[in-house]
């Protein structure tokens, strides 16, 4: 098994998205999904390897549901285009998601679009050290490999509470504190694909850690 073969699964499924199909070609998607929980518990060694604060995270339960909620999204087709997990799992912290699909492959960290406790705790850790949140973003590397803050709504006006003149007022307006690393399926395709997704949990771990101490502080 491969990710040629997941990609492949997911074609096909694109093209015949219904239970029925399915249900024929259950058997198929399991073969994928078991080898895609085999590949992501052995990111997650190397992953708990390298941080001492990692949260081991098993396949089967960083794994997403490959079903679409039809309840809350009722123009959505039955299922994804993607296989999505998240790694470092632990409540009230931000994950290490990783998105393999036909039409997007991407690794992303931090909190996107979080509940307003968690906005509001990631806010006063700005208020009160937000140059080293700027550090992180401005350093070469980091810009290199993901570019900035993934761009989201954003505030018009302060948050409440806060200044217009507050020095740190553009990191203060979002509402998103996440970046991402989109892959192109060749580069997933690649050998090495699974050593640049540790490379780059090194490099996003600063950032992920700010974010963390600052909503569990």
């Amino acid at each position: 098994m491969s990710f040629s073969k997941l990609f492949q699964f997911l074609n096909d499924l694109n093209q015949n998205n219904n239970k029925e199909w399915m249900d024929r070609h259950r058997k198929e998607y399991q073969a994928v999904r078991d080898f895609y929980i085999n590949w992501l518990n052995e990111l997650d060694i190397k992953l708990a390897r390298i941080d001492p604060e990692y949260t081991p995270t098993p396949g089967k339960q960083a794994i997403n549901r490959i079903n679409n909620n039809l309840m809350f999204h009722p123009e959505k087709p039955v299922y994804k285009d993607h296989f999505g997990a998240g790694l470092d799992k632990e409540k009230g912290r931000g994950d290490y998601y990783i998105h393999i699909g036909i039409n997007e492959n991407l690794v992303a960290g931090g909190f996107y679009k979080p509940k307003k406790d968690i906005l509001d705790s990631i806010r006063a850790a700005i208020d009160y050290n937000g140059d080293e949140l700027k550090k992180i973003l401005n350093r070469k590397s980091f810009r290199e490999t993901f570019g900035g803050l993934i761009e989201e709504e954003k505030l018009k006006t302060a948050p409440k509470g806060y200044s217009n003149e507050h020095k740190h007022i553009e990191l203060l307006r979002n509402k998103t504190f996440a970046v991402m690393h989109p892959f192109i399926q060749k580069e997933v395709l690649r050998d090495d694909f699974q050593d640049r997704l540790v490379k780059i949990y090194k490099e996003m771990l600063p950032f992920r850690k700010y974010l963390n101490h600052a909503v569990t502080v």
